[in-house]
C-alpha cells in the first residue's frame, strides 16, 4: 500500500511517498482503510522527536518506531481483531490510529466511534485529537458552564477553533485570540468577541474571565493570570518555545507548581485518548453545534507540504489529508 515513510528524525524532508505491506491487527485492533486523516502539532514532534522526552515516552530514541507518521483519522472498517466487538467491517469510523498517512492504518478499539452520518471523512478526521483535547480543556480542566467567561487563546489554530465552538455549546460567552487575517474565522466559529493580538493585549486586566485556555501560545504565567478573575481557571494545553528538551512544556510544569499556593487555579493537560469522548464529539457535531474548519485538503503525496503549513503557524483551522 502507499505510506508516507520516514526511517529517521528531522525535518519534512525525511518524509518519502513510498510502499509498504499492509498492517497487521493484534485481538483488540481496528484496521481502517484510511478516507482522510488529520494533521495536528503532535504529528511535528513525532516527525522531528522533539522535544526529546517524546523519544524516551517509548517513540524511539535514535530513529522512529514507526515508520508512518499520522493519528487523527477517518474510514471504513476494513477488519477487526478477535475481541473486538463494537465494530465490524464496513462501518465508517474516525478516532485516533497509527500510521494513519497511508491507504490502511491500525486503531485500538478504545479509540475509535461510529463516524456521524453529518460530516465528511475530511471533517471526521479532524475530531480524533484536536476536538477531543478541546472537548477535555473546556469540560473536563476548565468546568465551563453556562454564562461563564471563556477567553481561548490561539482560537483560530486547529484545537482552537473547536474550543470555541465546544465552549459556546457549555453556554459561555466566549472571546478569542488569533491575528489580523483570521478575525473573520473565530468570528465564524460563534465567538462573541475577537481579540486581534497584534493590535490589543488580553491581559490588560479588564477582562476577568472565568476561564482562559491557552492553545499553543508563549505568554508568560503572569500575563495570563493578569486576564483571569480571582476565582478563574487557567488551562495550558500547549506551548511551543522550540527548545529541545522540553520545548514549551516547562510553562505547565511551572503551572502545576504555583497553583497549590496562589490564586486562581492554573492547570496543565494532556489529552485522555478514548471512544467515549469521540461519542460525545460525534453527538455535537450531529446536533450542528460543533462543525470543523477545513482551511484545505491535501493529497497523500503532499504530507510534506501540508506539516509544514500547519508547523509556521498560517492555518487557519484545520489542515487534513485526503486519501
Amino acid at each position: 500500500m502507499k505510506a508516507i515513510v520516514q526511517d529517521h528524525y528531522g525535518s519534512t524532508d525525511v518524509l518519502e511517498l513510498g510502499d509498504i505491506d499492509r498492517p497487521a491487527i493484534a485481538d483488540d485492533q481496528v484496521r481502517v482503510r484510511v478516507h482522510a486523516a488529520g494533521v495536528d502539532r503532535g504529528v511535528w514532534h513525532l516527525m522531528t522527536g522533539l522535544p526529546y522526552p517524546i523519544r524516551v515516552a517509548g517513540y524511539g530514541l535514535r530513529a522512529p518506531k514507526s515508520a508512518t507518521l499520522g493519528r487523527e483519522l477517518a474510514g471504513v472498517v476494513d477488519a477487526v481483531g478477535d475481541r473486538v466487538t463494537a465494530f465490524a467491517p464496513g462501518d465508517e469510523v474516525f478516532g485516533i490510529g497509527e500510521g494513519a498517512y497511508a491507504a490502511y492504518a491500525v486503531a485500538a478499539e478504545a479509540k475509535l466511534a461510529l463516524k456521524p452520518a453529518t460530516l465528511t471523512f475530511e471533517q471526521a478526521a479532524c475530531l480524533g485529537v484536536s476536538a477531543l483535547t478541546a472537548l477535555q480543556a473546556v469540560r473536563d480542566h476548565g468546568g465551563v458552564q453556562p454564562g461563564h467567561k471563556v477567553l481561548v487563546v490561539g482560537a483560530s489554530g486547529g484545537v482552537g477553533s473547536f474550543a470555541v465552538q465546544i465552549a459556546k455549546a457549555y453556554g459561555a460567552e466566549v472571546t478569542g485570540v488569533c491575528s489580523t487575517s483570521k478575525v473573520d474565522l473565530v468570528r465564524s466559529l460563534g465567538a462573541d468577541h475577537v481579540i486581534d493580538y497584534t493590535l490589543a493585549d488580553f491581559a490588560d486586566g479588564r477582562g476577568g474571565y472565568d476561564v482562559v485556555i491557552d492553545i499553543g501560545g508563549n505568554a508568560s504565567l503572569t500575563r495570563l493570570r493578569r486576564a483571569l478573575s480571582r476565582t478563574g481557571t487557567l488551562v495550558i494545553v500547549g506551548g511551543e518555545t522550540g527548545g529541545r528538551v522540553l520545548g514549551g512544556f516547562e510553562r505547565g510544569l511551572r503551572a502545576m507548581a504555583l497553583s497549590p499556593f496562589i490564586a486562581p487555579t492554573l492547570k496543565t493537560m494532556v489529552c485522555s485518548e478514548n471512544s467515549r469522548d469521540l461519542v460525545a464529539l460525534a453527538g455535537l457535531a450531529e446536533s450542528g453545534q460543533v462543525t470543523p474548519a477545513i482551511e484545505r485538503a491535501y493529497p497523500l503525496a503532499q504530507v510534506p507540504d501540508a506539516i509544514r503549513h500547519m508547523a509556521d503557524g498560517r492555518a487557519r483551522g484545520k489542515v487534513v489529508i485526503s486519501l
